[in-house]
């Protein structure tokens, strides 16, 4: 089936504002008779809480986290992106969205990437408004940095906790609209299940996590904004807690999933270091603007590097590779992510890593430091320095940091229209939990402005035209689909609760990380995705047969929580390997071996994968239906990119 993603006729500059105008409106009065369910409460979530409230609606959030402010939101480092220009360097909105189109490897739709970078404006002076305490310049102006896919400096930044900052920005303009009443907070509560009633998203079915109470909960509309799903993979630097359950349950409940496949490697990341870990910690892209990174140039050297024969420091100038400013010198260290993981991996490969596993390169400061000082260095990087000290016992002020590509964000995620509506009635998701505005690769920086963007200044818009259209006729939690979609789950709930057998369904997971980094992580072949979707599918009988959950559903359980989570994660893995199989090309994140040019770049076929690829649940143990949004390019040329 082809899908339509309603965006709107015209000029591309003029398709948001002719769009705006054309939504049917709720006038003020009629807005305290509908009810809004927001699902999870990082930047996406609080910023559409807090905006909606504010309009007057009445307002239901929920989080599994004990408040809002733990939201994973708060774990970003690096920066916001906004095409102010403030630095007079040519950067303009057109730029914002050219360069983000392009690396996304265009396959992400034009309308609502320029909308991002049309909006982006306006969250800047948003969340100064809110007090965000912005990096300035010395006399006072907002300061800026580079990130990668840029030739620019229009990344707006908090030192290294832009994200913590942004987020407590949200809260509290959440928590103001809980104090006036307008949202009712449910903290400590999962949501395992979406309630359609005649076609349409009504409500809700959440667990308790003190008490285990199953309930139901009614809306006119819900939004989903739980973010993404990283931690398929097991280890990335994603929170814990953070899971796909809610994103997939709305799958299948008719929602579709789009470009699964779609997972971006962040290039600067802490090695892993053993089996012990159970997450991985990211070091800021803006590291890249001051560090330089670069490998050995012979194994030899490399080898002594990996048993310390030799340090960093006592490697001759000449003997060290700074790849990325060798093969792209227009760009140097400040490359799209996607492309300086897969050098670093290709360094890797050839046996030129350091560190004890050799799977690390160097991200080296010592210049920066002689240029600007380490009082300058220690200013701008302080507490990124700090984290990387207390977790590796070693000074990146003296020598160079260790990195390494790990799974950090997903592109992919539920398919939504222009107006963020998802193939569901009623059914809305914002931020990381839609596939929407970064095609195959994200730009650093872009997380937080879309989720800000989605919050702050799209779903007002687009969730008032729906609720024109429905009418405040109240929803019922009375209604049969509530208390069939509540039995549901209280037999999911159940079945996993009999799972007595031996393996933890932590060992369950870590497995399943295995097979999504070796076999669609990085580099995804043919032959690997075939084997792995065998081992997926071995993998799901095993745990439905040998996983164990400990303890009851009345208490604190965090053995079922993660049970139900991993359950998802696995059913998931196999669908984005499937995907990733259908796509025989390579295109930002997804690089397919048998799709590459002379110089091991990703290789687009857009004659036949210029599509967003929509998937459809089809039963239990079905194969699932492959929907197509065709790709419709007006206002660049697609290319192969070129960061030379």
């Amino acid at each position: 089936m082809s899908l339509d993603g309603k965006v709107p006729q015209g000029p591309l500059a003029d398709k948001w504002s002719k769009h705006k105008f054309n939504l049917k409106l709720v006038n003020p009065a009629n807005k305290r008779k509908y009810e809004i369910i927001v699902v999870g409460t990082g930047l996406a979530g609080a910023s559409a809480a807090a905006s909606l409230a504010e309009l007057g609606y009445n307002v239901k959030a929920f989080c599994f986290q004990d408040s809002p402010r733990r939201a994973h939101s708060i774990a970003a480092q690096g920066g916001i992106n906004a095409a102010k220009n403030y630095q007079n360097d040519g950067d303009s909105v057109f730029r914002l969205f050219y360069d983000t189109i392009k690396g996304g490897d265009y396959r992400a739709r034009e309308g609502n990437v320029y909308r991002l970078a049309e909006v982006s404006v306006n969250i800047i002076d948003q969340c100064v408004a809110q007090g965000v305490p912005f990096a300035r310049e010395y006399g006072g102006l907002l300061d800026n940095r580079s990130f990668g896919g840029s030739q620019v400096s229009r990344t707006f930044y908090a030192r290294g906790q832009t994200g913590q900052q942004l987020l407590l920005g949200a809260y509290s303009a959440l928590n103001r609209q809980i104090h006036a009443g307008k949202v009712k907070m449910y903290t400590r509560h999962e949501m395992l299940d979406v309630v359609v009633v005649d076609g349409q998203a009504k409500g809700i079915v959440t667990r308790n996590m003190i008490t285990g109470s199953i309930d139901t909960h009614a809306g006119h509309a819900v939004l989903l904004c739980t973010g993404g799903y990283g931690n398929v993979f097991y280890l990335s630097t994603n929170a814990i807690g953070s899971n796909v359950t809610a994103a997939w349950r709305a799958h299948k409940r008719g929602a579709y999933f789009a470009n699964p496949c779609y997972t971006q490697i962040h290039p600067t990341c802490i090695p892993v270091t053993g089996d012990h870990q159970s997450k991985l910690t990211l070091m800021s892209e803006s590291l890249r603007n001051d560090g330089r990174v670069w490998a050995p140039k012979t194994v030899e050297i490399a080898e002594k590097l990996q048993k310390k024969q030799i340090t960093a420091a006592q490697v001759a100038e000449e003997d060290r590779d700074y790849f990325l400013e060798r093969k792209y010198p227009a760009f140097g260290n400040l490359v799209p992510r996607d492309v300086a993981s897969r050098n670093a991996k290709e360094m890797a490969d050839e046996g030129r890593g350091v560190g004890a596993s050799g799977l690390a390169v160097y991200l080296d400061f010592a210049d920066a430091i002689k240029r600007l000082g380490e009082d300058t260095v220690k200013a701008k990087y302080g507490n990124l320095f700090d984290m990387y000290i207390q977790i590796t016992d070693e000074n990146p002020y003296k020598e160079p940091m260790r990195i390494y590509p790990a799974v950090h964000y997903t592109m992919g995620g539920l398919w939504v229209d222009y107006n963020l509506q998802t193939s569901v009635p009623g059914l809305f998701a914002l931020g990381e939990c839609n596939f929407s505005d970064h095609g195959a690769n994200r730009l650093g920086a872009s997380a937080l402005m879309q989720g800000l963007s989605d919050g702050y200044f799209v779903i007002p818009y687009t969730l008032g035209d729906y609720l024109a259209k429905i009418g405040p006729a109240k929803v019922d939690t009375n209604h049969p689909a509530f208390a069939q979609t509540k039995q549901d789950v209280i037999d999911h709930v159940n079945r996993l609760i009999s799972l007595k057998g031996t393996k933890t369904t932590n060992e369950y997971h870590r497995e399943l990380g295995h097979i999504m980094w070796e076999y669609c992580g990085m580099a995804r072949t043919e032959e690997g995705l075939k084997k792995a979707k065998e081992m997926i599918q071995a993998l799901k009988a095993d745990f439905w047969k040998n996983a164990i959950i400990v303890g009851k559903n009345e208490e604190v359980n965090a053995s079922l929580e993660r049970g139900g989570r991993v359950a998802d994660f696995i059913e998931l893995g196999e669908l984005m390997v499937d995907d990733a199989l259908m796509r025989r090309e390579s295109c930002g994140g997804h690089f397919r071996v048998e799709s590459q040019t002379e110089d091991g770049e990703a290789l687009r076929d857009d004659e036949n994968f210029a599509f967003v690829a929509a998937w459809e649940f089809m039963g239990e143990n079905q194969p699932e239906k492959l929907n197509k949004e065709e790709l419709v390019f007006e206002a660049v040329h697609l290319s192969q990119r070129n960061y030379a």
